[in-house]
């Protein structure tokens, strides 16, 4: 077995912690209504000074004053806080506030006749902040109470959420799309993850899902926000990031697509330490 290789048995019994509830307070009073293990967190962010349009049509446009910095949203959202390594999607990690912030910063260039797509939603923090600009189709692996809790956390924040969020099973591991997820597709003009590398055969997995997806007409494209996570190798003798450098090898064996690395120095609206191992790849069909 490889460094960065896990059996099931190890992914099931090693529990582990996102580093993001330790670095702020993002503590709510509002209590968990699906596990009553979970918690609810609360996090805050700026709004964009661009206008924003509701379902109906109608300008959301942030206050102006001297002070941008008390002008801020909130959204709070049912997680847990620890997991299993195989329901990390049950927490809440870096890249999906990194996405978040990509998808505030670009907003006013999504088109609200189009749906985003996002894979492996979790507990739906990034599908609540799309669906500001368009529809979402939210999707994951009905394991669990996940879907539950991504209901939970959309009905939580109905106050942001101004298009439908629909949720959909997609796993990685299954051969062919469903054909709920084929009949979508044609309205969907962006597809968006968040910290969905860390196994190698899920990787596997989602590459191949990855291809699949962009190879059905129209053109459109994937955003992944992911952070490299630096451990101690035997085999290297040093310190590296193996689900990332696979990530990034697998990459390789895209075909008939374009695979760009994205700057990530746009503006920061959530709260969180934006370290400098996030980052943000971009892969575009090519009809």
């Amino acid at each position: 077995m490889s460094d960065n290789e896990i059996s099931e048995t190890e992914m099931e019994d090693f529990e582990i912690s996102s580093e993001l509830y330790e670095e702020n307070d993002y503590k709510s009073r509002s209590k968990p209504s699906v596990n009553p293990k979970n918690v609810v967190s609360k996090f805050s962010f700026k709004l964009p000074t661009y206008s924003i349009e509701d379902s109906e049509g109608d300008l959301i446009v942030p206050r102006r004053n001297s002070d941008l910095e008390s002008e801020k949203e909130s959204i709070e959202i049912e997680h847990s806080c620890s997991t299993s390594l195989d329901l990390v999607g049950h927490q809440i990690w870096r890249g999906s506030l990194l996405l978040s912030d990509w998808l505030l910063h670009n907003g006013k260039s999504i088109s609200k006749d189009e749906y985003i797509l996002e894979l492996g939603s979790g507990v739906g923090l990034t599908s609540v902040i799309a669906s500001l600009f368009c529809p979402v189709i939210c999707t994951d692996v009905n394991r669990g109470q996940i879907f539950d809790i991504i209901k939970a956390n959309v009905v939580r924040n109905r106050h942001i959420t101004k298009y439908p969020v629909e949720i959909e099973e997609l796993d990685f591991k299954v051969d062919n799309l469903s054909e709920r997820i084929i009949g979508l597709l044609p309205k969907v003009s962006i597809i968006i993850a968040a910290d969905v590398v860390y196994d190698d055969h899920l990787t596997d997995a989602f590459i191949k899902t990855v291809q699949k997806l962009l190879d059905i007409p129209p053109k459109r494209a994937l955003y992944v926000a992911l952070e490299k996570r630096y451990v101690f190798t035997i085999r290297d003798c040093d310190t590296s990031a193996p689900c990332y450098d696979y990530f990034v090898e697998k990459l390789s064996t895209l075909k008939n697509l374009t695979i760009e690395e994205q700057t990530t120095d746009f503006p920061q609206y959530f709260v969180y330490d934006k370290v400098k191992e996030l980052v943000l790849w971009k892969i575009t069909s090519n009809f």
